[in-house]
Formats: structure tokens, C-alpha cells, sequence
């Protein structure tokens, strides 16, 4: 069975774990550069990414994440989504680099401005201060969108979503990262 890491240092990661037990995969948080070598995949939930990016920092984590998905998959949620960009703006930040799209912080708004939404049809969708993915790259594929901005991109063996899906009893997003494993 395929175990896959979910980034413990700040965030909803307890409800990563949930939905990765759901969808059919071992989880196991993640907090220390170690922990990463008996991993197949990782998680990187929602939560505050300049605060996540300090977290990294401190913790001796960013190059080492980054080294990770050059080889491994990586999944990354709201702020996660931020920490896989390429680019990141309003305000501009460092971050991972690993996906070829450009996103804008709090795009949606404050967190009075979160919301529960339906995308594609029947799909629910959890917006938290959610970032918009405002460029996508020629090698990046929507697989989503929602008010004609791109909300599920996947780019070879990463995937993001600005929305919460851990949040749903929808295991889809989930077993299609599985699948990256």
C-alpha cells in the first residue's frame, strides 16, 4: 500500500490524513526531513502560506520539500497551491517552483468571502481565502474551473487545488493524486 505524507506544520493536515485513508492509501504526517524518504507522495494542506513558509525555514524543510517533488508527487491545497507556484503575487513571495502557473493570493477575497460552491456540475467545492490561479503554463492542464478561473491544475506529477476537498466526503481529488503515485 502507498503511503503519502501530509506536510504537519501548520493547517487542517488531520483532515488530509482523513481523506487519504478514505480515498484508499496509508497517510502519515509529516514534520521532519526523514519522514519524507518513507513517503511516495506529499500533501501540502491549506493554512497561511507566508506563515507555512517560515514554518518550512525553520525547520531546515524548503529545499528539502523542493528536492522531494523533483522526483515524488506533491498535492498542494489552497496555500499549498501557493507554495507549488511558479510565480505568486499580491503580495509577491518566494516559493517551491514546482508548477508552471501564476497565482494570486486571496484572489477570492477576505475570509468573509469563503464559500461553498458547485464547479463542473455536481462537484462541491470549498473556498477558505482561496488564492486564484491566474496564469497556467503550456505544460499544466485545468482539470477544473469555477467563475472561468482555473481551480484543479495538474502538471505532470503535481497537482493543485485552490479550493478544500478534504473538507468534502468527495474522495475524488484525492484518488486522483493517488493515482500520480
Amino acid at each position: 500500500m502507498k503511503t503519502v505524507g501530509v506536510l504537519a506544520l501548520q493547517g487542517d493536515f488531520e483532515a488530509h490524513r482523513k481523506a487519504v485513508e478514505r480515498a484508499g492509501a496509508r497517510a502519515m504526517e509529516v514534520r521532519a526531513k526523514d519522514q519524507l524518504e518513507r513517503i511516495d507522495g506529499l500533501i501540502i494542506p491549506g493554512g497561511e502560506s507566508t506563515t507555512m513558509l517560515k514554518l518550512l525555514e525553520a525547520e531546515g524543510l524548503t529545499s528539502v520539500v523542493r528536492e522531494f517533488g523533483l522526483k515524488k508527487p506533491i498535492y498542494g491545497t489552497c496555500a499549498g497551491a501557493i507554495l507549488l507556484a511558479r510565480e505568486v503575487t499580491h503580495p509577491p513571495q518566494p516559493s517551491l517552483n514546482l508548477m508552471d502557473i501564476t497565482v494570486e493570493r486571496n484572489g477570492y477575497g477576505r475570509q468573509i468571502d469563503s464559500r461553498i460552491a458547485k464547479i463542473d456540475g455536481d462537484f462541491e467545492a470549498v473556498f477558505i481565502r482561496a488564492p486564484i490561479i491566474r496564469k497556467v503554463g503550456e505544460s499544466a492542464r485545468v482539470l477544473a474551473s469555477y467563475g472561468g478561473d482555473p481551480v484543479w491544475v495538474e502538471q505532470g506529477r503535481h497537482m493543485v487545488t485552490t479550493f478544500h476537498p478534504e473538507l468534502t466526503e468527495d474522495s475524488r481529488v484525492h484518488r486522483r493524486f493517488l493515482e500520480k503515485l
